[in-house]
């Protein structure tokens, strides 16, 4: 053989050789899971579907409160891979059930944090490294009895955790779906993402280091538990709600009637409506793109279009719950907008009960250490007498609602320029208010109140103290 095939020859050999040393290398390592429900009550079959490429995994369930606490572990669970159906996002993974176990009745209500982990040593030959992966996922534990450990129910707003969630693809939102591309219908059955930590996980803590006794829901539970409020006296709704369905809507709006008191300590809040399906499990909303709701093509009636709660269609502002809305308000130090503005509440009336203790003044302000005005926040339409402002009631604000702090807000032009009623150049405001209906409703119009308690700002401190002592007992 000439000297030159050989050398060709003994290259070929030696390539081959390496590629089959490569193929012998370890796969990506991974661990991902959902749990089969997103809300359970002690002796319910709580089960968690996991795909993983390792042999085995283990399992630990913390309750995440005042204090972080384990209250399961499992391990050497046998570890299998499933597929990732194409459409994940819409209608869920259909990974069997690779744990299950019943929740005890000593766990008491609040949210789980699950975590998945496995490990293994590399490849056979190659990367032999000793390596770790983990996943999570979370569920809510609701009272076995409602009202039995604490008449103040907080419900977590876990349809807007949905709503962002990306994982497979797609979430509500265009920004970060495949392709630039936005969807209108997310399954719970698919890995998660939370939004907890950034929001209600603050009040949680503050709450129950500060002794209120407190019991947890999912925002499907007002739907398909609405009998629950019953046992309540207050209810609140933390951070960033932003997603309501009708039914929801109706069981808040009944027990408010009936003489139930609600605090939001959130913004943004009802601002989409949502149409919850495969009993719960789902949900759609087709906000911008309306049109081609099956509600909108019936053309028979509008009252659960997917959109805007406060689209002129479906004729019903969430400024009727919650006594502001989203489109007389807008963003404060995020989107761009109001970057140097203060992130602090001007207070108006300082004599309401809801500042008792304060020291406030007409013209104070306060928040802003922790910018608890901030993010995304709710107004109404004000009129100003005086130096004083008043809602001028055409947006649906209730007739006794009190103005009693503000602060300056505005959309972004790419959120609004769609709505064919939006007026170019509108500016909001954040509105911290409160007013009567059987019921007394308070909203702070702002996603970022409890970053005020994870602060220790005093003023918010006190004020949320009001809120709870007047309300809730």
């Amino acid at each position: 053989m000439h000297p030159r095939w050989l050398v060709i020859l003994l290259g070929f050999l030696l390539l081959a050789g390496w590629e089959g040393v490569a193929d012998e290398g370890p796969r990506p390592l991974f661990v991902e899971g959902y749990s089969g429900q997103v809300s359970y009550a002690p002796g319910d079959e709580l089960s968690l579907h996991v795909s993983t490429s390792a042999a085995k995994f283990s399992v630990e369930i913390l309750r995440v409160g005042a204090k972080t606490e384990t209250v399961w572990t499992a391990d050497n669970l046998n570890g299998r891979e499933f597929p990732i159906p194409e459409d994940a996002s819409s209608q869920g993974c259909r990974w069997p059930g690779a744990w299950s176990m019943k929740i005890p009745a000593e766990w008491r209500s609040g949210y789980y944090q699950v975590v998945f982990r496995v490990r293994d040593n590399g490849g056979k030959f190659v990367q032999r490294n000793a390596r770790t992966a983990t996943g999570q996922c979370y569920f809510i534990v609701r009272s076995a009895t409602p009202g039995s450990a604490g008449r103040v129910l907080l419900q977590f707003a876990t349809h807007t955790y949905n709503a962002y969630n990306n994982w497979g693809g797609f979430s509500l939102y265009a920004y970060h779906g495949r392709g630039g591309n936005q969807g209108h219908r997310v399954s719970y059955e698919r890995p998660p993402s939370s939004l907890f930590a950034n929001w209600e996980q603050s009040f949680v803590e503050w709450a129950e280091r500060a002794g209120y006794a407190l019991e947890y829901a999912a925002n499907g539970d007002l739907e398909s538990r609405p009998e629950m409020l019953k046992a309540y006296k207050l209810v609140l709704s933390v951070g960033h709600d932003e997603y309501w369905s009708a039914p929801m809507r109706d069981a808040l709006e009944r027990y408010i009637g009936e003489g139930g008191n609600v605090a939001f300590f959130s913004g943004n809040t009802c601002c989409w409506q949502v149409r919850a399906e495969d009993g719960g499990q789902a949900l759609t909303c087709w906000k911008q793109n309306f049109q081609q709701d099956p509600v909108y093509s019936a053309r028979k009636s509008y009252g659960t279009l997917a959109t805007l709660w406060s689209h002129h269609l479906v004729e019903r502002p969430e400024n009727t719950l919650t006594g502001v809305g989203f489109l007389w308000g807008g963003y404060h130090k995020s989107h761009g907008q109001l970057m140097d503005a203060s992130g602090a509440y001007a207070v108006h009336r300082p004599d309401h009960w809801l500042f008792e203790g304060t020291g406030l003044k007409r013209g104070d302000s306060f928040g802003a250490k922790d910018t608890i005005v901030g993010y995304e926040c709710d107004g109404c339409e004000l009129e100003w007498k005086e130096g004083l402002p008043f809602p001028t009631h055409r947006d649906g604000t209730p007739k006794t609602f009190e103005v009693l702090a503000s602060a300056p807000a505005q959309w972004h032009p790419d959120d609004c320029e769609w709505y064919e009623r939006w007026e170019n150049g509108r500016k909001g405001n954040a509105v911290l208010g409160t007013y009567v209906r059987g019921g007394t409703v308070v909203t702070v119009g702002s996603t970022d109140w409890s970053h005020g308690l994870r602060g220790g700002d005093p003023v918010v401190d006190r004020i949320t103290r009001n809120v709870l002592e007047r309300l809730g007992r």
